[in-house]
């Protein structure tokens, strides 16, 4: 059995036009109330802050690793640009933590 695949050329514009406002029809059936949907967000957003405040520092822990290694690498080949890399690799740490620093000041966690 062949499958064929489904092109937008076989489709003539009436039945994508159907489609698409089936699709609106539909998310405007499930739509809320703008201040219920507001309300539901901020609470979406305090309680999922924390675990993604951890896995930020977890990512920047490893990005700092593998940071240190590129600069070791550079220091012991007599690289010129060692100081830049080292600087690089130093900024992108703090900013991870300005970043979590900021977002929970913005958010009033």
């Amino acid at each position: 059995m062949r499958l064929r695949r489904l092109t937008f050329k076989k489709w003539s514009k009436g039945k994508c036009a159907a489609l698409f406002s089936a699709l609106l029809v539909g998310a405007a059936a499930k739509a809320q109330d703008g201040s219920a949907g507001i309300e539901q967000a901020n609470e979406l957003v305090r309680e999922y802050f924390e675990p993604g405040t951890e896995l930020m520092y977890g990512i920047g822990g490893v990005l700092a690793l593998v940071g240190a290694i590129k600069v070791f690498q550079k220091w012991n080949a007599g690289d010129n640009d060692t100081g830049k890399v080292a600087a690089a690799w130093f900024g992108s740490c703090i900013f991870l933590v300005v970043v979590a620093t900021v977002l929970e000041s913005f958010f009033d966690l």
